[in-house]
Parts: structure tokens; C-alpha cells; sequence
């Protein structure tokens, strides 16, 4: 059952983040962002240049599903280096830079728009990337956080837009499908209130209503005796 849970996290984490990449503003970015990362790394003297401009630091990184892999490297492209770069005499020189591909990649990389709306997909993304990475680590059973988790990743989105709504309404939308309709398990609502480290740290949260409702739901589906589940909730 625990491992069917993980399996459905990832999914449907996934799916948030896909969903949220059809937003047009996250999904033209994230065309040309795959564009530039793609020509740059079918090409190993691009790559080896690349390097040497961004202190040996990579675009390309794998991760657990193919559209976190898509927003993790939107977040390793450093703007500053790599405006350097398609701006020096060494790029300049290359064939790369005279070829139709290299000065599409050029343009991008100088339009100032292409970098905010990069800003804007990874406060959309990277709290959910958070998530996504927690679930699949080692470090601490996901049951136990994945409740507070999701919480705290929209509370984070919101405010990296200062509350207004109009930026990330629609990926909330998104959101709110996934997690209402597959991942809002009463078991993670009782992970949330039996977890020790988030129940003392916020009391309240923990009592509330919908969490209570979760944890009672849980008990009575795993203990089948009566008596003993009152004597559970009167602990």
C-alpha cells in the first residue's frame, strides 16, 4: 500500500508540473529554454565553451520525471555567463554563431524576456520540484510530510508573486485537480497530525478539521474493532 502511494505521488506531482507547463507563457519558455540546451549539447565544442563562461557549471540535469528534468534546467541557466558568452569575440568567431540554429540561440539568450518569463515558470515549479524531490529521497518517509508539504509549496508560490492571483491562478488550478482528486489521501492527512516534528510545531493546523476527519477515516479503516478505535481517539 506505502509503495502504491509513492508510485501515485510521483505520478500526479509530475502531472502538476506538466499540466503547468501547457501554460503558454511556461510552455514557450520551456520550448526555447530545450531549443538553446539541446543545440548547445549536440555540439561539444559549444558545451566545452559553455563551460568555461559558467565556471564548469552544466544546463542538462536529470531528475525524476521528464518535466521536473525540463524545470530543473531552466533553474541551472545562469543569464549573466551565458550573456557572456554568445557575447564574446570567442563566440562570435565560431561557425556556430553564423549558422540559422546558433543565432536563434543568440537571440534568445538576449531577449530580456525569455529570462523573466524563466523567473516566472520556476516560482511556479520550483516548490513543486521541492515536493517531488522529497518523495523520491531517502531521507524521511513522505507520508509523514506530504501534507504539510503541499501546503507550505503553495504558500510559497503565492508569495514569490506577492499574492497576486492573477499570476498563478491558473497553475493553482492545476494544483488544486491533482491533489483534491488523487493525493488529498486521508492517510496523509493522519501522516501529517502522527507526525511528531509538524503536529508541535503548528498545533492548530494539526486539529483542524479536514486533518481530524483524515485521521479518524484512517483509524477506522485499519482497525476494524470498535472499542479500540474509541480508545484510539480518546488518546
Amino acid at each position: 500500500v506505502v509503495l502504491f502511494f509513492y508510485i501515485s505521488l510521483k505520478t500526479f506531482l509530475g502531472s502538476m508540473l506538466e499540466d503547468i507547463g501547457k501554460i503558454p507563457r511556461v510552455r514557450n519558455t520551456l520550448k526555447g529554454a530545450m531549443f538553446c540546451n539541446g543545440y548547445i549539447y549536440n555540439h561539444v565544442g559549444i558545451v566545452n565553451m559553455m563551460r568555461r563562461f559558467t565556471n564548469q557549471r552544466n544546463l542538462h540535469r536529470h531528475a525524476i520525471t521528464r518535466f521536473a528534468t525540463s524545470f530543473i534546467t531552466l533553474s541551472q541557466m545562469d543569464k549573466n555567463n551565458l550573456w557572456k558568452m554568445i557575447t564574446s569575440p570567442e563566440w562570435n568567431n565560431t561557425k556556430w554563431s553564423k549558422d540559422v540554429a546558433g543565432k536563434r540561440l543568440t537571440s534568445t539568450f538576449l531577449q530580456e524576456r525569455f529570462w523573466r518569463n524563466i523567473v516566472f515558470a520556476l516560482k511556479l515549479t520550483g516548490p513543486l520540484v521541492k515536493v517531488l524531490r522529497m518523495v523520491d529521497g531517502d531521507k524521511k518517509p513522505a507520508i509523514g510530510y506530504i501534507y504539510e508539504s503541499m501546503d507550505r509549496a503553495k504558500e510559497t508560490i503565492a508569495a514569490s508573486f506577492l499574492h497576486k492571483e492573477e499570476h498563478y491562478k491558473k497553475a493553482f488550478e492545476y494544483i488544486n485537480a491533482s491533489w483534491d482528486c488523487q493525493l488529498h489521501r486521508r492517510l496523509h492527512a493522519a501522516g501529517f497530525f502522527l507526525n511528531p516534528e509538524l503536529y508541535y510545531k503548528n498545533p492548530e493546523n494539526a486539529m483542524c478539521a479536514k486533518v481530524m476527519n483524515g485521521l479518524y477515516a484512517t483509524i477506522q479503516r485499519l482497525v476494524p474493532d470498535l472499542s479500540t478505535q474509541d480508545k484510539l481517539g480518546n488518546n
